[in-house]
């Protein structure tokens, strides 16, 4: 590693601790278990995984939780993106050493799009008209109400249209990686059926003898 490369990288690993502790020090003065927010946000965490116990089809339980995972995964990464980038960010969390918020990103937003999801394939409705309703109340309904009590915050001039920018992106991208993963299911369980036609049997000389002897015998009978 070169002399600049491994000063840089000091620099980056000490102002990360720095930042480590700032926000540690942050959560204990202002979001700790003394505030009505955190216990807000504690049910908001609860809630919906205990529901999501109750409600989700248990014949479909690994196909529902499989999406759900996938919603999980591109909504924290897109997530943390912006927190990192300095574009919104949570006054309050369940735990200071995560940068986005474990509320939304591991129960609330992946129950709910499950939840939607699941009534779509048992309703046969469209899924991506409902989840785009969705995505349209979460970004000018929720986020907003979110704001008015302080427990979100967007910079940089973003706005409520990038938010469900970034939730379209993850209802398509969910959606594409189930359905592929899907494929691979149904084309393993049913792969296609190989040819047991048997094939026509040539006619030996055997074969041939034995039906001219039958033909002769009933021309003899005929007579």
């Amino acid at each position: 590693m070169k002399m600049g490369q491994a000063k840089l990288l000091d620099e980056i690993t000490a102002l990360e601790e720095k930042v480590s502790n700032l926000t540690n020090h942050y959560w204990r003065t202002y979001s700790n278990a003394d505030t009505w927010e955190f216990w807000l946000l504690l049910a908001l965490f609860i809630l919906p995984l205990v529901a999501l116990y109750f409600l989700i089809d248990r014949k479909r339980a690994f196909h529902i939780g499989f999406f759900g995972f996938n919603v999980h995964v591109w909504f924290h990464y897109i997530d943390i993106y912006g927190y990192t980038h300095g574009l919104w960010g949570y006054p309050y969390k369940l735990v200071p050493f995560l940068p986005s918020s474990v509320t939304l990103d591991t129960a609330l937003i992946p129950v709910l799009f499950m939840l939607v999801y699941q009534w779509t394939i048992n309703n046969n409705k469209n899924y991506y008209l409902y989840l785009t309703g969705m995505s349209v109340f979460l970004s000018f309904l929720f986020k907003p109400t979110m704001v008015a009590f302080g427990l979100f915050q967007l910079y940089k001039g973003m706005n409520y249209f990038h938010l469900l920018a970034g939730y379209i992106t993850v209802m398509l991208v969910s959606r594409g990686i189930t359905n592929l993963f899907l494929y691979f299911q149904t084309t393993k369980e049913n792969p296609k059926t190989p040819n047991t036609t048997k094939p026509i049997e040539k006619e030996t000389p055997k074969r041939k003898r034995f039906i001219l002897s039958k033909l002769f015998h009933l021309k003899r009978k005929a007579k």
